[in-house]
């Protein structure tokens, strides 16, 4: 039997997101456009099995089919009469759970594969014997050859999402390297087209050198369109002795199922922003322009507190092992009116707090661009995973110029506060009933900082394509160097494509960070109604979950390719060795045995000193973040060559001083949503 870590366990949960009451009080009109908003997020969410693993998309028809020729209950008769007993049924029932939660066969969270707790010839039995191979058997049996053997398989590169010899991926053909990767977003740079909606390609000519094909995800495919600002850069292209040729059409079917309800959905919109906007998405999927997504996006920020709510498109960079390409996702939810009004409150706050953090002025935007902010309950949410709120859009031109906005998924935090006592790792007994009672008001806090003052906070240092700053570069300070900023991002470079594979854990390090910092507000725990004893405890807790969460990040390291799998994760532990690095005992880890005899550990937290050592150790850091971000690193210098920054300078501030400062730990090696 497979190593525990790849199998889901026989008694792991099944939360349901209540959202019926939210759903009873729309208008039939809402409903109707909820409903066609869910079935584009629906259907587009099935491009994640092809974003995912070579054997998903085959793995999810498959269980499709069984389970649409015989329910659940006539499916297990079955199998315990071809020889399955109960519990090697209910892992097959669990494996279906987890494909279908995960869309697909590897954990959104975490990127590690999972495969079926019961052996492969019995499933076979099941499968080939079941009443849909009956109903169909050549394409039954065709299904189970293609995906049968890659389902089981935990061979070394399987295990993992990851690029080349380091794991496996779909954004990429097998044969490309973190250099290929590299080329392609310095091509994608030079024509000034994004990587979200793309994968790429590679096979090698006769003449023995590599071509790369960059393909669109779009309706269209070779046709022209008239008028398409995607038609004239369809062609090929030679890029520092490569050839590179752009195409479209991938995921055209699934996408024209989108395009076919979101056409649906406009006529029960609630207003212009709403109608334009699904325009434009319309236009994005038909003609494969992230230009006309972001057209979207704008009116979608300016459609401020709609009833019913919703995102689509390829949103979150996450899974893609350069850090470039995003997975598509689309939710549908309502408003949950009375934690809203309080995350209204925190945003008419947000100016003034914002001056709390601990960089200088010019590192933030000369004006706060007040988004929305509201709590949401889920209808739908289609994608690899539900996290617990959202900040988007991730486009870093529209946040700087024109907003976002920030989500709270109620009925997700609802769910997610529920933990069992005897479940609880790496806690004191005295700290335990202490965290079940506050993680939940907690987590609201937290994630209402996270997703509104970590991502929401913040500006890049940006030259225009007319050569114009939005800094004064003369007066403008590096609060690390002491010296004026030597770095900037260029017209079309953005945070994930010069950062690329710790741009994810980088941004959810600096969010996390925040959230801890200004919990320590009294104004914002009176904002959640927390005071006096209660705001120390809540303050605490969070502290302690996130110590906590540091350890439990550890499960999301490979120390085989010294990688992380999980941005979220990767964060949590840096920030637990920043605390620990604070001394003083602030955090302590101590090693010892558990009630099953075999080595554990065990986290406290020292309350009385979260202010005199935790705040000021979280002050550093937090600038140590925001000055690399702001003014990335360029390889062309403001100066001429004979006035370049020193190399102590370019130390601090490039990719060694990341590796070498004292609270940059080393496992940093390597947008956002709180999960």
């Amino acid at each position: 039997m497979a190593d525990t870590q790849y199998i889901l366990p026989n008694d792991i949960g099944v939360s349901c997101l209540d959202c019926r009451e939210a759903f009873r009080l729309l208008s039939p009109t809402e409903r109707l456009y909820a409903h066609h908003l869910s079935r584009a997020a629906w259907y587009g969410g099935l491009a994640v099995l092809l974003q995912t693993s070579p054997e998903a998309p085959y793995i999810y028809a498959l269980l499709s089919r069984l389970f649409r020729a015989q329910d659940p209950d006539q499916l297990r008769q079955h199998a315990l009469a071809e020889g399955l007993t109960e519990e090697e049924y209910q892992a097959f029932l669990v494996y279906a759970a987890g494909v279908y939660s995960n869309m697909g066969n590897y954990k959104s969270f975490g990127d590690t594969k999972f495969v079926p707790n019961l052996p492969k010839e019995k499933l076979e039995r099941v499968i080939l014997g079941s009443k849909a191979a009956q109903q169909h058997p050549e394409e039954v049996r065709g299904l189970w050859q293609t995906c049968g053997e890659l389902m089981f398989s935990l061979e070394s590169r399987l295990r993992h999402l990851g690029l080349g010899k380091e794991g496996i991926t779909t954004y990429f053909s097998g044969d490309c390297t973190m250099e290929d990767a590299k080329l392609a977003q310095d091509f994608l740079d030079s024509q000034n087209l994004s990587a979200y909606n793309t994968r790429l390609f590679k096979e090698v000519g006769q003449d023995g050198q590599p071509r790369y094909e960059v393909r669109l995800a779009s309706v269209l495919g070779a046709e022209p369109a008239l008028d398409s600002e995607m038609t004239s850069k369809l062609k090929s292209y030679t890029f520092r002795g490569s050839h590179f040729q752009v195409t479209r059409g991938d995921y055209a079917p699934i996408l024209q199922k989108v395009v076919e309800h979101l056409e649906k959905a406009k006529a029960y919109a609630a207003n212009s922003h709403q109608e334009q906007m699904l325009a434009q998405y319309i236009e994005s999927f038909t003609q494969g322009s992230i230009e006309a997504h972001k057209r979207g996006s704008r009116f979608w920020i300016q459609d401020k507190g709609p009833i019913v709510e919703s995102y689509i498109g390829f949103i979150e960079s996450y899974r893609d092992p350069f850090g470039s390409r995003g997975e598509f996702e689309g939710f549908v939810a309502m408003v949950n009116k009375a934690m809203s009004a309080k995350f209204e409150w925190l945003v008419a706050s947000a100016e003034q707090l914002l001056k709390e953090l601990p960089w200088p002025p010019a590192f933030e935007k000369d004006k706060f661009l007040t988004p929305d902010f509201t709590s949401l309950d889920v209808l739908t949410f289609a994608g690899s995973g539900i996290p617990a709120g959202i900040n988007i859009p991730n486009y870093d031109d529209l946040r700087q110029t024109e907003g976002f906005k920030n989500v709270s998924l109620g009925n997700v935090l609802a769910v997610s506060y529920t933990t069992q006592r005897e479940k609880l790792t790496f806690l004191e007994e005295d700290d335990k009933d202490l965290y079940i009672r506050w993680k939940g008001p907690s987590f609201d806090v937290q994630v209402g900082l996270h997703e509104l003052l970590g991502h929401g906070s913040g500006k890049l240092f940006v030259q225009d394509e007319k050569g114009a700053f939005n800094f004064d570069q003369d007066t403008v300070i590096n609060p690390e160097t002491g010296e004026q900023i030597q770095s900037w991002y260029r017209s079309g470079e953005t945070w994930d494509s010069k950062f690329s594979t710790i741009a994810s854990s980088y941004e959810e390090c600096r969010a996390e960070s925040v959230g801890l910092y200004l919990c320590l507000n009294p104004q914002v725990l009176e904002i959640f109604g927390f005071e006096g004893a209660d705001a120390e405890d809540v303050i605490y807790v969070n502290w302690l979950n996130m110590v906590r969460a540091g350890l439990l990040a550890l499960e999301f390291y490979t120390p085989e390719t010294a990688s992380w799998r999980q941005a979220h994760m990767q964060a949590r532990f840096v920030i637990l060795r920043v605390l620990l690095e604070a001394g003083e005992g602030l955090v302590t880890v101590t090693p010892t045995t558990g009630s099953d005899g075999r080595p554990d550990a065990r986290v406290r937290l020292d309350r009385s000193k979260i202010r005199s050592v935790g705040k000021p150790a979280l002050e550093r850091f937090l600038r140590r973040l925001q000055a690399p971000k702001c003014s990335f690193l360029s390889t062309r210098p403001r100066r001429p060559a004979s006035s370049n920054p020193s190399p102590s300078a370019s130390r601090r501030m490039g990719p060694s001083w990341k590796r070498s400062s004292p609270s940059w730990p080393q496992l940093m090696r390597g947008s956002g949503r709180a999960p």
